[in-house]
C-alpha cells in the first residue's frame, strides 16, 4: 500500500490542528495550505507550502479563488490505478494530493446570530472546501478526506503505524464528507428560503423540502425493544435534563407532547399537567403549585403511574413530596428548587428535564414521516381562542365560571388524540376521553373515567376538539351532568345540537376552529 505523500489543509476550525499536523510532518507528508491555516502552521514550526506557489496562480477576488484548479482537482480526483489518468497527470504535471482536511466557513454559527445580514450569511458561504471534499471522498478508493477535527486522532494513529490509512476508514470518512457537505448546503438553503421568504407577502409551502439535523445522541430503542433509534436536531437547546435515566424515544414523544401543553397556560396561574402517551390525563391549576397538583391527579389516579408530568412554574419541594408518592417516568418544569432537586435526587432513575428556552421560538413547522420515503409538512397548531373569539349559539350564555371552564378545558382538548371528550371545571379538568372511533364513545369514556375517581361532572364544561355531527354526543354530556359546553361547529346538525343544548338550558359557544390531533 502506498504511503499518503502530500496532504492539502484549510481549516477554518482550527481546533486540534497542530499536533495532527505534527504527525503528518513527522510522517515525511509534504503539507499544502491557505491563508490562516498556512500561517498557523508555520508559527508553529511546520512547514507549509502556499497553495498559489503549489498551482502558479495567485489567489483572488478576496480569497474567493484559490483552490479551485486543475493541479488541486486533478491531483485529487486522477484514479491511481488508471494509467490515462495517470500519464495525463504527468503530462499536465499534476501530482497526486492523497490527504485533504478541510471544514468548512462557518456558515450556520454566522446565521445563529439574530443580526446577522444577507450579506454575512452570503459571504460565509464556502465554495472551495465543499469542492474539495466531494472531489476527494470521490476518490476515497485512493484519498483519505477529513472533515472533523474529531477524526484527526484517528487517521493520526493509522499514518504513524502503517503510512496510509485502510480502506474502511477512508470508506467511513466519505459518507461523512457527503453527510457534512449535504447538511451545509442545507443550512444554506433554508436560511436564504427563510429571508427571501419573508420578503413575500406571504411564506408559502416550500417546494423543496431540505432536510438537515444532527444526530445528539443514540437512543437504547424506539417505540419497541426491536426499533433502532436515535435522536436528531437542537434538542438540548430546549430541554436540559438535569437527572435521572437516558430519556427514551417514547420519553422525549411525551415530555415534548407535555411542554406544548404546559406552555398554554404560561400566563395563567400555577399549572401542572400529568399526560400518558402523549395525551393529558389530568390537568389543574391552584394559588400554588401543590393545590394544582391536587388537582390535576384527582381526574384520574390510575392514569399517571409511569406518566409525565409538566410544571409551568418552578417545581417546589411541597409539590415534589406529593408527586414523589407515585412512580413518575419524566418531570418536566422551567426550574426546580433546590429542595426539589435534594428531595427528588433521591429517585436516581426519575428524569428531571429543565425547559431552558421558550417553546415559541422553536420552527413553526411540523414535519411527520410517512413512510415510503414520504414527508407531511404543516404549520405547528399555535392558534388559541379568547373569550372575544367565541359565537354563543344558545339561548342562554355562559356563567363567568363557564366561560372559564370553557376556555381552560378548550386548551387542554388540543392536545388530546382524536376523537376528543374533555370536561372541565374552571380550574382543573374532571374527566378525559381520547382517541376514540366515536366522539360518544370518548364522551363515554371521559363520564367513566370521572366517575372512578368519584367526580361530580354537574356544572362541567364539556369541551369537543371537533363538532358534535350529531346531537347524541351533546345529549350524553347533559346526561353526565355538563351545563356548558364548547365546540368548533360546522356540523349540517349544528341546528339540531344547538336545539338538543336549548331543550337542557345549557349554554354553547362556536370557535370556528377545530383542533384534530392524529
Amino acid at each position: 500500500m502506498p504511503t499518503i505523500q502530500r496532504a492539502l489543509i484549510s481549516v477554518s476550525d482550527k481546533t486540534g490542528l497542530i499536533p495532527f499536523a505534527e504527525v503528518l510532518s513527522s510522517a515525511g507528508v509534504e503539507i499544502l495550505s491557505t491563508g490562516g491555516t498556512a500561517r498557523a502552521l508555520r508559527e508553529a514550526g511546520i512547514e507549509a507550502i502556499d497553495i498559489s506557489d503549489y498551482t502558479g496562480f495567485p489567489e483572488m477576488l478576496d480569497g474567493r479563488v484559490k483552490t479551485l484548479h486543475p493541479m488541486v482537482h486533478g491531483g485529487l480526483l486522477y484514479l491511481r490505478e488508471n494509467t490515462d489518468h495517470v500519464d495525463t497527470a504527468k503530462e499536465h504535471g499534476i501530482n497526486a494530493i492523497d490527504l485533504v482536511v478541510v471544514n468548512l466557513y462557518p456558515f450556520e454559527a454566522t446565521i445563529a446570530n439574530p443580526d446577522v445580514t444577507i450579506e454575512d450569511a452570503i459571504e460565509n458561504i464556502d465554495i472551495g472546501g465543499p469542492s474539495m471534499l466531494r472531489s476527494a471522498a470521490k476518490n476515497h478508493q485512493s484519498v483519505t478526506v477529513v472533515v472533523d477535527p474529531a477524526d484527526y486522532e484517528m487517521v493520526a494513529t493509522q499514518i504513524s503505524a502503517e503510512g496510509n490509512t485502510s480502506i474502511e476508514l477512508r470508506r467511513k470518512l466519505a459518507v461523512k464528507v457527503y453527510a457534512r457537505t449535504s447538511a451545509y448546503d442545507g443550512a444554506i438553503a433554508q436560511h436564504l428560503n427563510k429571508v427571501y421568504a419573508a420578503e413575500e407577502p406571504k411564506s408559502e409551502v416550500p417546494d423543496e423540502l431540505v432536510l438537515r439535523s444532527t444526530k445528539v445522541q443514540d437512543l437504547r430503542y424506539g417505540e419497541n425493544p426491536h426499533q433502532r433509534a436515535a435522536l436528531y436536531g437542537r434538542f438540548g437547546e430546549f430541554y436540559e435534563q438535569l437527572q435521572g435515566k437516558a430519556l427514551s424515544y417514547n420519553n422525549i414523544l411525551d415530555l415534548t407532547a407535555a411542554a406544548q401543553l404546559i406552555v398554554e397556560y404560561n400566563a395563567d396561574a400555577p399549572t401542572l399537567a400529568i399526560l400518558k402517551h402523549t395525551n393529558p390525563c389530568g390537568l389543574g391549576q391552584g394559588d400554588k403549585l401543590a393545590e394544582a397538583w391536587e388537582k390535576a391527579f384527582a381526574t384520574d389516579r390510575q392514569a399517571p403511574f409511569g406518566g409525565i408530568i409538566a410544571c409551568n412554574t418552578s417545581l417546589d419541594v411541597v409539590t415534589a413530596e406529593q408527586i414523589s408518592e407515585i412512580f413518575t417516568e419524566v418531570i418536566i418544569a422551567p426550574d426546580f428548587t433546590n429542595g426539589a432537586l435534594e428531595l427528588l435526587g433521591k429517585k436516581k432513575n426519575l428524569r428531571l428535564v429543565k425547559i431552558k428556552l421558550n417553546l415559541g421560538k422553536a420552527a413553526s413547522w411540523d414535519l411527520r414521516s410517512v413512510g415510503a420515503e414520504s414527508f407531511l409538512l404543516q404549520e405547528r397548531d399555535l392558534k388559541s381562542t379568547t373569550a372575544a373569539d367565541l359565537k354563543i349559539v344558545t339561548e342562554r350564555h355562559p356563567t363567568d365560571d363557564e366561560l372559564k371552564a370553557m376556555l381552560f378545558g378548550w386548551r387542554a382538548v388540543k392536545h388530546l388524540k382524536s376523537n376528543a371528550i374533555l370536561y372541565a371545571a374552571k380550574d382543573r379538568t374532571l374527566g378525559v376521553g381520547a382517541g376514540q372511533m366515536s366522539r360518544v364513545d370518548s364522551s363515554r369514556i371521559a363520564v367513566w373515567k370521572a366517575g372512578e375517581a368519584g367526580i361530580n361532572l354537574k356544572g362541567s364544561a364539556v369541551c369537543s376538539d371537533a363538532f358534535f355531527p350529531f346531537a347524541d354526543g351533546l345529549i350524553a354530556a347533559a346526561d353526565a351532568g355538563a351545563t356548558s359546553a364548547i365546540q368548533p361547529g360546522g356540523s349540517k346538525r349544528d341546528d339540531e345540537v344547538i336545539a338538543a343544548a336549548n331543550e337542557r338550558g345549557m349554554a354553547m359557544a362556536f370557535t370556528g376552529g377545530r383542533h384534530f390531533r392524529h
